[in-house]
Protein backbone atom coordinates (compact mmCIF):
# COMPACT_ATOMS: atom_id res chain seq x y z
CA UNK A 1 0.00 0.00 0.00
CA UNK A 2 1.41 3.43 -0.36
CA UNK A 3 0.88 6.28 1.58
CA UNK A 4 0.97 9.94 0.69
CA UNK A 5 0.72 12.83 3.65
CA UNK A 6 -0.38 16.52 2.49
CA UNK A 7 0.92 19.43 4.63
CA UNK A 8 -1.07 22.51 5.73
CA UNK A 9 1.61 24.58 3.66
CA UNK A 10 5.55 23.71 2.02
CA UNK A 11 6.63 23.70 5.70
CA UNK A 12 7.60 19.45 5.90
CA UNK A 13 7.58 19.95 9.69
CA UNK A 14 3.97 21.02 9.92
CA UNK A 15 1.50 18.94 10.91
CA UNK A 16 -0.29 16.97 8.15
CA UNK A 17 -4.07 17.72 7.46
CA UNK A 18 -4.95 14.88 5.39
CA UNK A 19 -3.92 11.16 4.59
CA UNK A 20 -4.28 8.85 1.97
CA UNK A 21 -3.92 5.24 1.91
CA UNK A 22 -3.77 2.82 -1.05
CA UNK A 23 -3.91 5.29 -3.60
CA UNK A 24 -3.23 2.40 -6.15
CA UNK A 25 -5.61 0.04 -4.85
CA UNK A 26 -7.59 -1.52 -7.26
CA UNK A 27 -11.10 -1.46 -5.73
CA UNK A 28 -13.61 0.45 -7.67
CA UNK A 29 -14.35 2.25 -4.49
CA UNK A 30 -12.77 5.72 -2.83
CA UNK A 31 -13.55 5.75 1.09
CA UNK A 32 -13.44 9.32 2.55
CA UNK A 33 -13.74 9.60 6.46
CA UNK A 34 -14.05 13.59 7.02
CA UNK A 35 -14.05 13.35 10.88
CA UNK A 36 -11.43 10.69 11.15
CA UNK A 37 -9.17 12.35 14.19
CA UNK A 38 -10.07 14.38 17.22
CA UNK A 39 -6.13 15.60 16.90
CA UNK A 40 -5.86 19.53 17.64
CA UNK A 41 -2.74 21.02 16.50
CA UNK A 42 -1.24 23.02 19.33
CA UNK A 43 -1.23 26.80 18.32
CA UNK A 44 -4.85 26.17 18.29
CA UNK A 45 -4.71 25.89 22.65
CA UNK A 46 -7.64 23.08 22.55
CA UNK A 47 -10.47 25.86 21.24
CA UNK A 48 -10.15 26.33 25.08
CA UNK A 49 -11.92 23.03 25.42
CA UNK A 50 -10.92 20.41 27.99
CA UNK A 51 -9.72 16.95 27.24
CA UNK A 52 -12.47 15.10 27.85
CA UNK A 53 -14.58 17.97 25.63
CA UNK A 54 -11.89 16.92 23.15
CA UNK A 55 -12.49 12.99 23.44
CA UNK A 56 -16.33 13.75 23.01
CA UNK A 57 -18.61 13.09 19.47
CA UNK A 58 -18.21 16.96 18.93
CA UNK A 59 -14.46 16.69 17.83
CA UNK A 60 -14.49 13.99 15.64
CA UNK A 61 -16.59 10.58 14.82
CA UNK A 62 -15.47 7.90 16.96
CA UNK A 63 -14.78 3.92 15.33
CA UNK A 64 -15.44 5.74 11.50
CA UNK A 65 -11.80 5.28 11.17
CA UNK A 66 -11.52 2.18 12.25
CA UNK A 67 -14.40 0.89 9.84
CA UNK A 68 -13.25 2.86 6.78
CA UNK A 69 -9.75 1.55 6.93
CA UNK A 70 -11.18 -2.03 7.36
CA UNK A 71 -13.17 -0.72 4.22
CA UNK A 72 -10.16 0.78 2.49
CA UNK A 73 -8.31 -2.75 3.27
CA UNK A 74 -11.03 -5.28 1.92
CA UNK A 75 -12.07 -3.35 -0.95
CA UNK A 76 -8.66 -2.75 -2.41
CA UNK A 77 -10.05 1.05 -2.29
CA UNK A 78 -7.97 4.34 -1.39
CA UNK A 79 -8.98 5.95 1.73
CA UNK A 80 -8.63 9.86 2.86
CA UNK A 81 -8.84 10.62 5.85
CA UNK A 82 -8.78 14.41 7.56
CA UNK A 83 -6.48 14.21 10.15
CA UNK A 84 -7.08 17.04 12.71
CA UNK A 85 -10.73 18.07 14.28
CA UNK A 86 -13.59 19.01 12.45
CA UNK A 87 -13.89 21.64 15.18
CA UNK A 88 -10.24 23.22 13.33
CA UNK A 89 -12.20 22.93 10.04
CA UNK A 90 -15.07 20.30 8.85
CA UNK A 91 -14.31 19.35 5.58
CA UNK A 92 -17.77 17.98 4.66
CA UNK A 93 -18.52 21.68 4.82
CA UNK A 94 -17.80 24.11 2.21
CA UNK A 95 -15.62 27.52 3.28
CA UNK A 96 -19.20 29.76 3.60
CA UNK A 97 -20.69 27.29 5.70
CA UNK A 98 -20.94 28.54 9.88
CA UNK A 99 -20.74 25.19 10.50
CA UNK A 100 -17.56 24.44 9.09
CA UNK A 101 -15.42 26.14 12.08
CA UNK A 102 -18.24 25.99 14.47
CA UNK A 103 -18.67 28.06 17.84
CA UNK A 104 -21.43 25.87 19.06
CA UNK A 105 -21.71 22.02 18.35
CA UNK A 106 -24.73 20.25 20.35
CA UNK A 107 -24.43 21.71 23.32
CA UNK A 108 -21.19 22.93 23.98
CA UNK A 109 -19.96 26.04 22.79
CA UNK A 110 -16.44 26.21 21.26
CA UNK A 111 -14.52 29.19 22.40
CA UNK A 112 -12.24 28.97 20.14
CA UNK A 113 -14.42 29.06 17.71
CA UNK A 114 -16.12 32.59 18.40
CA UNK A 115 -15.73 35.97 16.64
CA UNK A 116 -13.16 34.29 14.55
CA UNK A 117 -11.93 37.01 11.61
CA UNK A 118 -11.66 36.48 8.01
CA UNK A 119 -8.13 36.26 8.11
CA UNK A 120 -8.45 33.59 10.49
CA UNK A 121 -11.34 31.69 8.54
CA UNK A 122 -9.23 31.74 5.33
CA UNK A 123 -6.32 30.28 6.79
CA UNK A 124 -8.01 27.42 7.46
CA UNK A 125 -9.61 26.91 4.65
CA UNK A 126 -6.42 27.30 3.01
CA UNK A 127 -4.23 25.16 5.24
CA UNK A 128 -7.25 22.29 6.03
CA UNK A 129 -10.07 22.57 4.03
CA UNK A 130 -8.18 23.28 0.15
CA UNK A 131 -5.32 20.50 1.05
CA UNK A 132 -8.35 18.12 2.04
CA UNK A 133 -10.42 18.97 -1.27
CA UNK A 134 -7.47 18.59 -3.74
CA UNK A 135 -6.11 15.50 -1.84
CA UNK A 136 -9.93 13.95 -2.69
CA UNK A 137 -9.90 15.41 -6.00
CA UNK A 138 -6.07 13.97 -6.88
CA UNK A 139 -7.11 10.33 -5.92
CA UNK A 140 -10.66 10.72 -8.10
CA UNK A 141 -8.61 11.42 -11.25
CA UNK A 142 -6.31 8.58 -10.53
CA UNK A 143 -9.06 6.67 -10.33
CA UNK A 144 -11.78 8.02 -13.05
CA UNK A 145 -11.13 7.15 -16.27
CA UNK A 146 -13.62 6.13 -19.37
CA UNK A 147 -14.02 2.76 -17.90
CA UNK A 148 -13.74 3.02 -14.09
CA UNK A 149 -16.38 5.23 -12.05
CA UNK A 150 -15.45 4.38 -8.80
CA UNK A 151 -18.51 4.55 -6.11
CA UNK A 152 -17.48 7.32 -3.30
CA UNK A 153 -18.55 5.98 0.37
CA UNK A 154 -17.92 8.70 2.52
CA UNK A 155 -18.13 7.33 6.37
CA UNK A 156 -19.57 8.46 9.94
CA UNK A 157 -20.52 7.97 13.51
CA UNK A 158 -22.96 9.52 15.49
CA UNK A 159 -23.93 9.86 18.81
CA UNK A 160 -27.18 7.91 20.40
CA UNK A 161 -28.21 10.49 22.36
CA UNK A 162 -28.14 14.59 20.39
CA UNK A 163 -29.37 17.29 22.57
CA UNK A 164 -31.61 14.86 25.32
CA UNK A 165 -33.13 13.22 22.35
CA UNK A 166 -32.85 9.22 21.97
CA UNK A 167 -31.83 8.39 18.30
CA UNK A 168 -34.12 5.06 17.61
CA UNK A 169 -32.30 4.66 13.83
CA UNK A 170 -28.88 3.05 14.21
CA UNK A 171 -27.42 2.99 10.31
CA UNK A 172 -28.05 5.78 7.99
CA UNK A 173 -27.59 5.91 4.44
CA UNK A 174 -27.81 9.03 3.35
CA UNK A 175 -27.70 10.44 -0.36
CA UNK A 176 -28.40 14.10 -2.41
CA UNK A 177 -29.60 13.73 -5.73
CA UNK A 178 -28.52 10.85 -6.64
CA UNK A 179 -29.52 8.12 -4.60
CA UNK A 180 -29.25 5.04 -6.57
CA UNK A 181 -26.13 3.40 -4.30
CA UNK A 182 -27.95 4.26 -1.56
CA UNK A 183 -31.02 2.54 -1.83
CA UNK A 184 -29.31 -0.22 -3.34
CA UNK A 185 -27.02 -0.70 -0.53
CA UNK A 186 -30.12 -0.80 2.32
CA UNK A 187 -31.49 -3.47 0.94
CA UNK A 188 -28.55 -4.92 0.26
CA UNK A 189 -27.43 -4.83 3.53
CA UNK A 190 -30.99 -5.55 5.14
CA UNK A 191 -30.55 -9.07 2.87
CA UNK A 192 -27.51 -9.59 5.28
CA UNK A 193 -28.62 -9.07 8.23
CA UNK A 194 -32.22 -8.05 10.18
CA UNK A 195 -30.23 -6.84 13.17
CA UNK A 196 -30.32 -3.38 13.14
CA UNK A 197 -32.33 -0.20 12.42
CA UNK A 198 -31.59 0.80 9.20
CA UNK A 199 -33.16 4.34 7.52
CA UNK A 200 -32.56 6.39 4.52
CA UNK A 201 -31.34 9.95 5.08
CA UNK A 202 -31.51 9.69 8.87
CA UNK A 203 -30.03 10.96 11.74
CA UNK A 204 -29.13 13.19 8.80
CA UNK A 205 -30.52 14.83 5.19
CA UNK A 206 -29.10 16.97 2.93
CA UNK A 207 -31.23 19.71 4.31
CA UNK A 208 -28.95 19.45 7.28
CA UNK A 209 -25.64 20.09 4.88
CA UNK A 210 -23.87 17.36 5.66
CA UNK A 211 -23.23 16.07 1.84
CA UNK A 212 -21.07 18.41 0.43
CA UNK A 213 -18.61 15.80 -0.17
CA UNK A 214 -21.02 14.22 -2.30
CA UNK A 215 -21.99 16.86 -3.83
CA UNK A 216 -18.53 18.94 -4.46
CA UNK A 217 -17.18 15.39 -5.59
CA UNK A 218 -19.30 12.32 -6.54
CA UNK A 219 -22.20 14.45 -8.35
CA UNK A 220 -20.12 16.66 -10.98
CA UNK A 221 -18.42 13.25 -11.95
CA UNK A 222 -21.47 11.23 -12.17
CA UNK A 223 -19.98 8.97 -9.50
CA UNK A 224 -22.42 6.92 -7.32
CA UNK A 225 -22.26 7.45 -4.16
CA UNK A 226 -23.08 6.91 -0.15
CA UNK A 227 -22.75 8.82 3.17
CA UNK A 228 -22.72 6.34 5.74
CA UNK A 229 -23.71 7.14 9.24
CA UNK A 230 -23.05 4.70 12.02
CA UNK A 231 -24.53 4.76 15.55
CA UNK A 232 -20.97 5.31 17.13
CA UNK A 233 -22.20 2.79 20.71
CA UNK A 234 -22.01 -0.06 17.68
CA UNK A 235 -18.73 0.11 16.63
CA UNK A 236 -17.09 1.00 20.06
CA UNK A 237 -14.38 -1.55 19.58
CA UNK A 238 -11.88 -3.84 17.30
CA UNK A 239 -14.64 -6.99 17.44
CA UNK A 240 -17.69 -4.50 16.36
CA UNK A 241 -16.17 -1.84 14.22
CA UNK A 242 -14.71 -5.55 12.33
CA UNK A 243 -18.10 -7.06 12.05
CA UNK A 244 -19.76 -3.77 11.34
CA UNK A 245 -17.11 -3.70 8.11
CA UNK A 246 -17.29 -6.87 7.50
CA UNK A 247 -21.40 -6.93 6.76
CA UNK A 248 -20.57 -3.23 5.20
CA UNK A 249 -18.16 -4.76 2.50
CA UNK A 250 -20.53 -7.95 1.87
CA UNK A 251 -23.54 -5.49 0.98
CA UNK A 252 -21.43 -2.89 -0.67
CA UNK A 253 -20.29 -5.41 -3.17
CA UNK A 254 -23.79 -6.97 -4.03
CA UNK A 255 -25.32 -2.92 -4.19
CA UNK A 256 -22.68 -2.50 -6.93
CA UNK A 257 -23.10 -5.78 -8.42
CA UNK A 258 -27.04 -5.79 -8.66
CA UNK A 259 -26.49 -2.06 -10.02
CA UNK A 260 -23.79 -3.38 -12.88
CA UNK A 261 -26.69 -6.08 -13.82
CA UNK A 262 -29.20 -3.15 -14.53
CA UNK A 263 -27.00 -1.00 -16.30
CA UNK A 264 -26.27 -3.95 -18.56
CA UNK A 265 -29.50 -5.04 -18.88
CA UNK A 266 -30.58 -1.65 -19.87
CA UNK A 267 -27.27 -0.94 -22.47
CA UNK A 268 -28.59 -4.62 -23.89
CA UNK A 269 -32.39 -3.59 -24.35
CA UNK A 270 -31.60 0.27 -25.60
CA UNK A 271 -29.05 -1.54 -28.38
CA UNK A 272 -31.63 -4.23 -29.55
CA UNK A 273 -34.20 -1.31 -29.67
CA UNK A 274 -31.77 0.62 -31.61
CA UNK A 275 -31.10 -2.35 -34.46
CA UNK A 276 -34.44 -3.06 -34.62
CA UNK A 277 -35.30 0.63 -35.94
Amino acid sequence: MSNELLNSDNNSSTESVVKTTNLSGHGEYVIICEHASNHIPVKYNNLGLSDDDIKQHIAWDPGALAVAQQLSKQLDAPLVEQCVSRLVYDCNRPPEAWNAMPFQSEIFEIPGNANLSQEERENRINNVYKPFKEAVTACLDKKTNDSHKPVIITVHSFTPVYKGQKRDVEIGFLHDKDNRFAEQLIQSFAAETSNYVLRLNEPYAPVDGVTHTLTEHALPRGLMNVMLEIRNDLIADQDTQDNMASILVKAIRNAKEALDNKQNQFASTTKQTSLGN
